[in-house]
């Protein structure tokens, strides 16, 4: 018989081991309504590790939902080399002009030290207060790009392409710079209580990379710097297509797929039943259009397509959930979850 005191990290741990928790578990992985739950701007928000902790709390607190994501933004990444960001009053900060401006640049280039980088320090303090806050109650999504898909900020997304087919030597070597600095900066968040890495790793997506060329580099990659990294973790393509590397995927090491919208969940679940878990796969952008009625119908579709037998986490399809998506919406896909992702799932 079902128990009816799991913990969200039971929940979850429940789910990934392929087996039917309470509930589905879902994750909001909200970032920037932090800053409207404290009322602050998004770069205040983001100045102070007690910030974010703050709107971390207060918004599983609202929602009710299954984790806390001690995840700034994207570019916080390149700003720690030095890079650019650039602040939004309605979005995710996000990355300036490129600070590699030739190729050459790269047989020159040092990851950064993590402990002199600021901006990863308050990372690691914001996580480390969650998890004094939670302890075990709820798990704690570390973040990290994947060496593969960082070069996009650093370079520029056609210098970055040119080079993966020009210059396979040259990119190589930026791989193992990225490795090096991937592989530290998942170690450290897990170090201050982080309980599993998301590696963000959008360009091995067939959308983006033919399937040859990622066998060659990307996965590559990703077997490397996974095996490295010690702990648990979920590749997520932001939002890209993966059906066409799923069997790749599969054998990198990680325990989650996050997918697209723009895949049918029965037919991921059945690829990778009992391999890999799923993560997804609400459409983030749709959903800031979406009526009470829209949400609940497309939760409701989630949950029906991949809940059964667990191996399912529902979210959004890119890993954060965009400023403009509504706190009605946000409350209706939690309702629909508490009501209709319980097991044993019913049926209409």
């Amino acid at each position: 018989m079902t128990l009816t005191t799991f913990t969200s990290l039971q929940r979850v741990s429940t789910a990934l081991g392929h087996q039917e928790p309470d509930r589905v578990p879902f994750f909001l992985l909200l970032t920037v309504h932090g800053a409207r739950e404290l009322n602050l701007s998004i770069r205040s928000y983001f100045s102070k590790a007690e910030n974010v902790v703050e709107g971390q709390l207060r918004m599983r607190t609202k929602y009710s939902h299954d984790c806390l994501y001690p995840f700034y933004y994207a570019a916080i990444e390149v700003e720690a080399w030095g890079g650019e960001v650039i602040y939004y009053e309605d979005g995710p900060p996000n990355a300036g002009e490129p600070f590699i401006k030739k190729p050459e640049d790269i047989r020159y280039l040092e990851p950064p030290q993590i402990d002199r980088a600021a901006c990863l320090k308050k990372v690691l303090l914001t996580i480390e207060i969650l998890k004094d806050r939670v302890g075990d109650d709820a798990p704690i999504i570390g973040v990290v790009m994947s060496p593969f898909s960082l070069p996009v900020m650093q370079m520029g997304f056609d210098k970055y392409i040119e080079l993966i087919y020009r210059d396979p030597d040259l990119c190589e070597k930026l791989m193992r710079i990225n490795e090096v600095f991937c592989v530290q900066w998942a170690n450290l968040q897990l170090n201050a209580g982080a309980t599993a890495i998301c590696y963000f790793d959008p360009v091995s997506s067939s959308s983006i990379i033919p399937r040859d060329i990622y066998r060659k580099t990307g996965f590559r990659v990703a077997k490397r710097t996974l095996a490295k990294i010690n702990g648990p973790t979920a590749t997520h393509l932001a939002s890209a297509p993966s059906l066409e590397i799923l069997e790749d995927i599969a054998q990198t090491g990680t325990a989650v797929v996050g997918v697209s919208a723009l895949e049918d969940l029965a037919e991921i679940k059945k690829i990778v039943s009992g391999r890999l878990s799923i993560l997804g796969n609400l459409n983030g952008i749709m959903m800031s259009r979406w009526t009470a009625e829209a949400a609940e119908a497309n939760v409701k579709e989630a949950i029906a397509k991949a809940g059964v037998g667990g191996g399912f986490i529902l979210s959004d399809n890119h890993g954060e959930i965009p400023w403009q998506v509504s706190d009605t919406v946000l409350h209706t896909i939690s309702e629909t979850v508490h009501q209709w992702g319980r097991y044993p799932l019913k049926r209409e």
